[in-house]
């Protein structure tokens, strides 16, 4: 049950204040919200009159929707404009809460280009209402689920700007009444809100075309010997590490151990919505800096490895790249490991190599020749709509297929461990002092840093 029908519950007399209130008000009534006794028929779609305002049409009706406002008058724009500071979540000011979640509503209208959000939702909802519209039902299907897509953002923002204004009254008319209890629960809402709020702003981040997609992550180790190989293994368990945080499915597909300790190269599936989305951040070299356990001299060393991240693409998508059978070439030969029941007795292990392009897939770790060539293939297919997707699109170099010169000059995060300890993302300059959590997988700051600085670039900001 939402939060603020428990809260209006509590207290009657509260209520019928905050409905005197809105009385006098008329533009803070929502007719969607149970504190509105009027009732309203609202229809999509949403539509801009010349004075900015939304409203909803329809053939037989029209119900002007205004930006949603407190009893006195304050909109998400007002809240952020007055400055409030933002303090942490554990903090009990209301005034700290309501600013940032009024920041990322903000954000994330930004992020969904909003006036022109609203204009398209007016643009399929006169193609739906066309009466020839299905005579293509493929085009009808299509304009169909833009809409639906369209109307579920539009809803989901105003929503959240009507709770958040519903809050902020409750919690001016608790403390009015001295109602301690409906005071705190009041807060707890607008905290719980708050959290919802910044989850709902990163999936406006991720909107691009294919955040949504799972996706390949390679890693490979840089010149350095053991050392290097080492690292590489370090930063292959970090990915599998926050894979696993984030609840997405994780498969080894290929895993090529060093001489010595570490990987060569190793590479993950990562199954999961916005899989891409996330880890396409992390495309690049990483640098660690630290004293050798190689090293009898106990030397500070250097290593470096590369990742790239590939998405999975869906079927009939304008980039699934189409192979012919008759351009591959598949050899077969025995696993190479730690030991198993058919590791080195069997054939099991599957090399696919495509002819015209010469890009190559293994997969040596499932238990049948047949399982190890269909994940051999599924990440060929990949690598392949990877190539198409940069020859249709000319794609940004971080979203290629090839692994990027492994050097100083590529980096993008680095990894101190000696003489001091910390670890900085060199494009946007958010760093931490806890090298050991970000190992261990907690590497979502520095994702989230560096997207939302990706968009603020796209924007100009």
């Amino acid at each position: 049950m939402p939060p603020r029908f428990s809260l209006l519950r509590r207290s009657s007399s509260l209520l019928l204040r905050l409905l005197c209130s809105e009385t006098q008000n008329p533009k803070s009534v929502n007719p969607f919200s149970p504190l509105s006794l009027r009732s309203a028929t609202i229809l999509s779609p949403f539509r801009v009159s010349s004075g900015g305002r939304w409203y909803c049409s329809s053939r037989s009706s029209v119900a002007e929707v205004e930006e949603p406002t407190t009893s006195d008058g304050l909109t998400v724009d007002g809240i952020v404009a007055k400055g409030w500071t933002m303090l942490d979540e554990a903090q009990s000011d209301w005034r700290s809460h309501a600013a940032a979640i009024a920041q990322s509503i903000q954000l994330i209208k930004k992020r969904l280009q909003w006036e022109k959000l609203i204009v398209r939702s007016t643009q399929l909802s006169t193609a739906l209402n066309k009466s020839d519209l299905w005579d293509d039902p493929v085009q009808a299907g299509r304009i169909s689920r833009e809409h639906s897509d369209v109307m579920g953002k539009v809803k989901e923002v105003t929503r959240f700007e009507q709770e958040l204004v519903e809050h902020i009254d409750m919690l001016r008319l608790a403390r009015e009444e001295n109602d301690k209890d409906l005071e705190e629960e009041s807060m707890r809402a607008l905290i719980d809100m708050r959290k919802d709020a910044k989850d709902k702003e990163l999936e406006a981040i991720l909107s691009g075309e294919n955040d949504s997609c799972s996706c390949f992550i390679e890693i490979q180790a840089g010149a350095g010997g053991t050392e290097s190989m080492d690292w590489a293994s370090m930063v292959f368990n970090m990915y599998k590490s926050w894979a696993h945080r984030r609840g997405f499915g994780v498969t080894v597909i290929e895993e090529m151990p060093g001489e010595v300790a570490g990987i060569k190269r190793a590479t993950i599936k990562v199954d999961g919505e916005y899989a891409f989305g996330y880890a396409k951040a992390e495309v690049g070299v990483h640098r660690l800096v630290r004293i050798s356990p190689f090293d009898s001299s106990k030397r500070r060393h250097t290593s470096f490895a590369a990742v790239a991240v590939i998405p999975i693409l869906s079927g009939g998508t304008s980039t699934q790249y189409q192979i012919k059978e008759s351009d591959l070439k598949i050899e077969r030969f025995r696993a190479g490991g730690a030991g198993g029941q058919h590791v080195n007795t069997t054939e099991s292990a599957v090399r696919i190599v495509h002819i015209p392009t010469g890009i190559t897939a293994t997969c040596q770790n499932e238990r049948s020749q047949h399982q190890n060539k269909a994940s051999a293939m599924a990440v060929l297919q990949s690598r392949l709509n990877q190539l198409e997707m940069a020859r249709q699109a000319q794609m940004n170099a971080e979203h290629t297929q090839s692994l990027c010169e492994i050097g100083w000059g590529t980096q993008i995060r680095s990894y101190v461990l000696h003489p001091y300890r910390m670890v900085k993302d060199l494009r946007t300059n958010y760093e931490v002092s806890d090298p050991d959590s970000v190992l261990n997988g907690d590497i979502d700051g520095f994702i989230l840093n560096y997207l939302s600085a990706s968009l603020d670039k796209e924007d100009g900001v």
